[in-house]
């Protein structure tokens, strides 16, 4: 069973409907027992850092996290929930993240001609040795819609690259912890690839 983390900040039914449609079992829930129970868990989000993360720690759901990671329990973090896993945003100010993947999130500084945010279907090349991006070829398209992108501390960390005027880190799979700066579900045939990819993961 999948566990959807409803916090009152994600793309909920898109990400859930994926799962099913891909023949999973998935719920969305704010409950710690049935998070922990999940085999697997998704952390996705849209909108604010100081207001994701401040809703997480309210509902206590950052402990319920930083068990999963404990527990070896796989995690995959969708977008904001990417950025979320990281020591710290700058967006609209300095927050303190979940501190699971050492890095900061910073908005965007590129060359004249590039819109901030970087929202439409763009390129990206998968480490080959990334169990999350596994039969998905160099040049794949998926979808992104952000301002601000994770500058990990340690590059080893990065399962994805993508070009938008600079390089950036489009994934990050670390042990048991993944996560994707793109919407795998909101990407067509490959987004449901990856999160099939994911949901095989053992």
């Amino acid at each position: 069973m999948i566990a959807i983390i409803d916090y009152g900040m994600g793309n909920l039914a898109s990400v859930k409907n994926a799962f099913l449609h891909l023949g999973y079992k998935a719920i969305t829930t704010s409950r710690p027992d049935e998070i922990l129970a999940a085999d697997k868990v998704v952390l996705p989000g849209v909108g604010a850092f100081a207001d994701a993360i401040k809703n997480l720690r309210q509902m206590g759901i950052d402990q319920t996290i930083h068990e999963l990671v404990a527990r070896q329990i796989p995690i995959l973090g969708i977008c904001l929930g990417m950025q979320l896993f990281c020591s710290e945003s700058t967006e609209n100010g300095i927050y303190k993240g979940l501190d699971i993947i050492k890095g900061r999130v910073e908005r965007f500084n590129l060359p004249a001609g590039f819109k901030v945010p970087h929202m439409g279907w763009n390129q990206i090349e998968p480490d080959p040795s990334s169990h999350l991006f596994k039969g998905i070829p160099a040049g794949s398209c998926v979808y992104f819609v952000h301002s601000y992108h994770v500058v990990p501390a340690d590059e080893t960390v990065a399962a994805a690259r993508t070009d938008y005027g600079i390089k950036f880190i489009a994934a990050l799979e670390k042990g048991r912890i993944f996560a994707t700066q793109f919407h795998p579900e909101k990407s067509s045939r490959l987004g449901l690839k990856i999160l099939k990819n994911f949901g095989e993961i053992s």
